[in-house]
């Protein structure tokens, strides 16, 4: 009896972690089968599509279903991708999803997104999707783009996937044509994705010089927060200032700014970088606020401010060319309260193990967009260098709130707390460390007596590895 007690039990605990998929030590398991989805409308060149088989081939994807289908029948695909890992039974270790498409046409790839973060086969594993621009005037190249990709794949096994990107954006934006095309990529990753199957036995090499950001020069910051009716919001500014200048950054702080204010503060940072006699090797802006429901800055008039204006802002300065340029966004971006996903039932032994943790409903994604998004008129052309170097960090994803008490908000407390622990360490590494923080916290929001959940995005056109240390 006691034989069998402990074979059901060991049992449980192995299907624990295989529903969380996220390993103890930061990293995804990966257990269970890898499945792969070529989607693509009707024109695809066949050597694209085949192109894409053997990067899923490199990545440990054996197999791989291929459909074809008009663009506007991409969701009623997803669906039915859904539908068929959910019928399979047991969990997944991972999905990699490529949607490929005629430039411009995958307007709204947000809710097919979504729709595989339903699947629950998938809670808890990470989803990957590339998207692809295919066609004249695609760029970059989707040709050249995946056979970087591939040969990456083959031959960096040790890397994790967001190294791997790295250094993909790098090469990519190198070989077009001026060097003004960069990738973009978003991510809410709770661990360390190492899709090559191979994790590094011990301590990562030290990065070579040009594979990382020579931060010798000047470094900046800019703090813009509205206090006025965000309890706690004065806690962030004094761990985030404190972390600033432990870093090595000359900060300027302001608070309570107008709508205006936002964008005139952005526009006086710039100029004032654009008019030094040194060279500067990095940007940090914060901005704290309250946020719209289609997720717009407060100002302290509550007017509304346009946080990709305010990117736009800083991407113009000569003096950040080449440069880091990082934005972190603590504000709501709607007001969606995520109530997490988790085990919808829990047999009896549960009482005896540690039941897998609720998770946030938009975690563990990740999306690779080989043609960068435009977002509105006068934004900058797609891919274009005015991307390129940016990285953006949102406190909630979109439609979500962000949550905050009277000793702070849980993004920028964490973020302190894990750069001051470890500075050196390549900052989009440490950021998913962050979120994987940020996604066990369970919140109680001001208006609801229901645990609630939250989780970072990320978004990064970064080329080289950053590494803060002063």
């Amino acid at each position: 009896m006691a034989f069998l007690v402990a074979g059901t039990l060991r049992v449980a605990a192995q299907m624990a972690d295989a529903q969380d998929s996220l390993g103890r030590k930061g990293k995804y398991s990966l257990q269970g089968p890898r499945v792969a989805l070529i989607l693509s409308s009707p024109g695809v060149p066949t050597a694209m599509v085949a192109a894409l088989g053997g990067v899923f081939q490199a990545l440990g994807f054996e197999s791989c279903e291929r459909r074809e289908s008009p663009v506007q029948g991409f969701l009623e695909e997803l669906t039915w991708f859904r539908e068929y890992l959910d019928a399979r039974g047991g969990p997944m270790g991972c999905a990699l999803v490529a949607l490929v498409a005629p430039s411009g046409q995958l307007r709204q790839p947000q809710r097919l997104v979504q729709e595989l973060s339903c699947c629950g086969a998938l809670r808890g594993c990470p989803k990957v999707f590339l998207l692809l621009s295919a066609g004249h005037g695609a760029a970059p190249e989707p040709g050249a783009f995946l056979a970087c990709l591939g040969e990456l794949c083959g031959r960096s096994h040790h890397w994790s996937l967001l190294q791997l990107l790295t250094e993909l954006f790098c090469r990519v934006a190198e070989e077009s044509t001026g060097g003004t095309r960069c990738p973009i990529l978003r991510s809410s990753l709770r661990g360390a994705l190492f899709l090559g199957g191979v994790e590094p036995r011990g301590p990562e090499p030290e990065p070579s010089l040009s594979a990382q950001y020579d931060l010798s020069g000047a470094r900046a910051a800019l703090l813009l927060a509205v206090t006025q009716d965000r309890p706690g919001a004065q806690y962030d500014l004094e761990v985030l200032g404190g972390l600033c200048q432990a870093l090595g950054f000359e900060t300027t702080l302001r608070t309570d700014p107008t709508a205006q204010a936002f964008q005139e503060e952005l526009a006086q940072f710039r100029e004032q970088l654009d008019t030094r006699r040194g060279p500067v090797s990095c940007a940090l802006v914060a901005l704290m606020a309250h946020g719209g429901p289609r997720g717009q800055l407060l100002g302290a008039d509550g007017q509304e401010a346009q946080p990709e204006a305010l990117v736009r802002e800083l991407s113009r300065c000569q003096a950040l060319r080449g440069c880091p340029k990082i934005f972190l966004l603590q504000a709501c971006r709607g007001g969606n309260r995520d109530t997490g996903v988790g085990l919808t039932a829990l047999p009896w032994y549960w009482c005896w193990l540690r039941a897998p943790a609720t998770i946030p409903s938009h975690a563990d994604i990740l999306q690779i967009y080989a043609d960068a998004p435009g977002s509105s008129s006068g934004s900058p052309t797609p891919g274009s260098s005015d991307q390129a170097d940016i990285l953006s960090v949102y406190a909630a994803t979109e439609g979500c709130v962000a949550y905050r008490d009277e000793k702070g908000s849980d993004f920028i407390q964490t973020l302190v707390e894990v750069l001051r622990a470890d500075p050196g360490q390549d900052l989009l590494e440490l950021l998913t460390e962050v979120n994987r923080r940020v996604c066990e916290l369970d919140v109680l929001g001001p208006d609801c007596d229901q645990l609630r959940k939250a989780c970072l995005e990320i978004r990064s056109s970064l080329r080289r590895r950053l590494c803060l240390r002063a």
